[in-house]
């Protein structure tokens, strides 16, 4: 038994406000779409409506927002075209153009190899900042600075770090002195070195977003494949190989250690004019530098000193022999 009923609210004709209907309170018309001409003005409370077509207001607007989507979605295709057509310093380059061929390429000679290699970047210089430790001078990296300025337009710098209180004159001028001095934007690399109190030499390419690379071998490594070699996994592996014995062995290792990797680089040397196929490569470079850092260029066997004239042959290899005298 109800603890109490309500009178049901009822218009002046006495129909009924509101029923109760399984899902709802009661209906109400729909404002979007209008009556048929013989249907009621409004609809009474448990009759069918009859409605007809959509509102021809509504339909423009409908027909309105289609056409603006269709044009938006032609923009997108428009920009996602050009953007592929425009390669930025932080965008992939297709892995296709990088994979190692079964033999060496030539040395490339133009700017656009280094576009390829470290990415465009319009209105702006490529730098390249090394720190080193004047008490132990990467040679490797001054060899490589100047092969790589036979190659392309390069905007040499050395300075001092607060760190270092005093650096030989000879080492201030590691890169010569530029004569004729061009617009900045004219180069195609900038290559800058810190003569700084660090433990290892440390480089970055990209000041803001790159981790610092550490390591003789390794900054020769990233200076060397700005020339564009290209080798097969066998040869990239054997060069490598050579590269961590110079320096982990030949340079840091006890004197044990640096005998057996002479008589390595000698026999290695008998059947190859270079220490890996027959042209030079950046072992060549770690591994001479090493000899001439460690004083054991004079007991290289045969073939290593035969190896070693024929590195200083090379304008490079020669001017960095002036800076250890």
């Amino acid at each position: 038994m109800p603890m109490y009923t309500v009178r049901p609210f009822h218009r002046d004709a006495g129909d009924v406000l509101a029923e109760h209907w399984p899902a709802c309170m009661y209906r109400l018309p729909n404002l979007h779409r209008r009556f048929s001409p013989d249907a009621s003005p409004a609809p009474q409370v448990g009759a069918r409506e009859r409605w007809e077509e959509v509102d021809p207001v509504l339909q423009a607007l409908e027909s309105r927002q289609e056409e603006i989507l269709k044009r938006l979605y032609e923009l997108k295709s428009a920009v996602d075209g050009l953007s592929k057509m425009i390669q930025t310093p932080d965008a992939d380059f297709d892995v296709t153009n990088i994979i190692q061929t079964d033999e060496c390429s030539p040395l490339t000679t133009s700017g656009a190899d280094l576009d390829l290699m470290l990415g465009k970047d319009y209105g702006a210089l490529k730098d390249i900042v090394i720190n080193a430790n004047p008490s132990l001078p990467p040679l490797s990296l001054l060899v490589l600075h100047s092969l790589l300025c036979e190659r392309y337009k390069i905007l040499s710098a050395v300075h001092t770090h607060s760190s270092v209180k005093s650096v030989p004159e000879n080492l201030l001028k590691c890169f010569g002195e530029q004569t004729k001095k061009q617009p900045r934007h004219e180069y195609q690399l900038g290559f800058t070195l810190i003569w700084k109190d660090v433990p290892k030499p440390q480089m970055k390419f990209s000041i803001q977003t790159m981790c610092p690379i550490e390591g003789e071998g390794n900054i020769a490594r990233f200076l060397f494949s700005l020339f564009g070699h290209k080798y097969n996994a066998v040869t990239s592996t054997l060069i490598d190989s050579w590269v961590d014995t110079a320096i982990f062995q030949l340079k840091e290792g006890s004197s044990k250690e640096k005998g057996a990797v002479l008589r390595s680089m000698n026999a290695a040397l008998g059947k190859t004019s270079w220490l890996v196929g027959s042209e030079l490569t950046v072992a060549d470079i770690v591994a001479w530098c090493a000899l001439q850092q460690t004083g054991s260029a004079s007991a290289a066997p045969a073939n290593v000193q035969k190896w070693m004239k024929s590195c200083e042959n090379l304008a490079p290899f020669s001017s960095v022999m002036k800076l250890l005298k």
